[in-house]
């Protein structure tokens, strides 16, 4: 072999030298930083994932509230375990000096300290009480007893239940809470939501505070379009006022136990206060729980003469004046 030769040999073994040195040292930072480096959190720390973070935002969560040591580290091992979707959202407790492989365990195991729990606009009591327990915040005959039996004061009256007054949000849960910790979660985000105003615009209206909110659960159950809402609240009012029944379908169906898609002449002639067909007047309690545009459309409902409405099949209505018109608009819409 010659000089050149020798050399280049020598310059290959140099180089494989120096690549099997710094894979050595590289692998045994990655151990250490993974495994043995307990350094933080330094104290027992909670960290918020919110909904629908990346994980490289979960990463700069966690880096921000200093319970990443090597967040390089992390991300490496989470990509290496192909487990970087697998995060979920909410709030975790970590314990004082956690290894990163322990940390991202926590993190894929889904061991969170609190839960995001969305309750959709319109659900009743009942319902949410089942979307709480289908994220394994106790059991649904726990929040019933305390949603459906539990009263409280709104502007000086006392309520039936807490039916309407759950405030439809996204909620981050603590999972050690109980039903009735839950339960005043929501009803301090309803009073958070009552319009400013809303003692001064119920005695405006003639009612009560939860006689309005009442109002706000059948705009929440009759409309879909945020725009229409204060125009169905004012139909509301002018029957109200005029001694009419309200005649509203979503009235009749809280009296039943399951959902019905139609609402049948058979169900029209059920004898109870929620049949607002045979009955005059509002219904005893709200019907569900009512969102912010259903109460702000319930206390500041439209200025109209309308006393019908009919749905035209796009989520919108057409109102009437008069019977002979709304009879119109049904023989358009419903035929």
């Amino acid at each position: 072999m010659n000089r050149a030769g020798r050399a280049l040999v020598g310059i290959t073994l140099a180089v494989l030298v120096f690549v099997g040195v710094a894979v050595g040292a590289a692998a045994t930072w990655f151990r250490n930083a993974v495994y043995v480096d307990h350094a933080l959190p330094a104290a027992q720390t909670d960290v918020v994932i919110p909904r629908g973070s990346t994980f490289a935002e979960v990463i700069a969560a966690l880096d921000h509230d200093r319970v990443l040591a090597h967040p390089l580290a992390f991300r490496i091992l989470a990509r290496l375990r192909r487990v970087e979707a697998a995060v979920k959202a909410g709030e975790y407790r970590f314990p004082p000096h956690q290894s990163s492989d322990e940390i991202l365990k926590r993190l894929v195991r889904g061991e969170q300290f609190a839960l995001w729990v969305t309750i959709p606009e319109g659900y009743t009591a009942r319902q949410i009480a089942r979307v709480l327990a289908d994220h394994g915040l106790h059991d649904a005959a726990a929040y019933d007893g305390i949603f459906l039996h539990r009263r409280i004061v709104v502007d000086g009256t006392r309520t039936a239940n807490l039916e309407g007054y759950l405030f439809p949000s996204t909620y981050l849960v603590p999972t050690d809470d109980d039903p009735a910790t839950v339960a005043r979660i929501l009803v301090d985000q309803f009073r958070k939501e009552l319009p400013p105003d809303a003692a001064a615009r119920a005695a405006a209206l003639h009612l009560t505070v939860p006689q309005v909110v009442t109002v706000a659960s059948l705009v929440e159950r009759e409309g879909k379009v945020d725009g229409e809402r204060p125009l169905i609240a004012s139909v509301i009012y002018n029957r109200l006022r005029l001694g009419m029944p309200l005649e509203v379908d979503a009235s009749i169906e809280y009296t039943f136990a399951q959902h019905h898609d139609v609402i049948t002449k058979r169900d029209l002639e059920v004898d109870s206060p929620y049949n607002t067909y045979r009955r005059t007047g509002l219904p005893p309690t709200p019907i569900a729980n009512p969102g912010k545009p259903s109460l702000e459309a319930a206390f500041h409902p439209a200025r109209s003469e309308f006393l019908y409405y009919v749905a035209k099949g796009d989520g919108s209505h057409a109102f009437a004046k008069t019977l002979s018109e709304h009879n119109a608009n049904v023989e358009r819409y419903l035929k």
